[in-house]
C-alpha cells in the first residue's frame, strides 16, 4: 500500500465516522462496535 493510498483511506473512514456522528447521532458506529466486542469475545473462545 502506498502512502497516497493509506492516506485516503484513512481521509474516508475518518469522514464515514464524521457523517455518521453529525447526521445519525453515531447510531452506526455504536452498532460496529458493539458488534465488535460480540466478536472478540467469540475470538477469546477459541484460545
Amino acid at each position: 500500500m502506498t502512502d497516497k493510498l493509506a492516506i485516503w483511506l484513512v481521509l474516508l473512514i475518518v469522514a464515514a465516522i464524521l457523517g455518521d456522528i453529525f447526521l445519525n447521532q453515531g447510531a452506526a458506529l455504536l452498532f460496529l462496535l458493539r458488534k465488535f466486542a460480540v466478536f472478540v469475545e467469540y475470538l477469546q473462545f477459541w484460545r
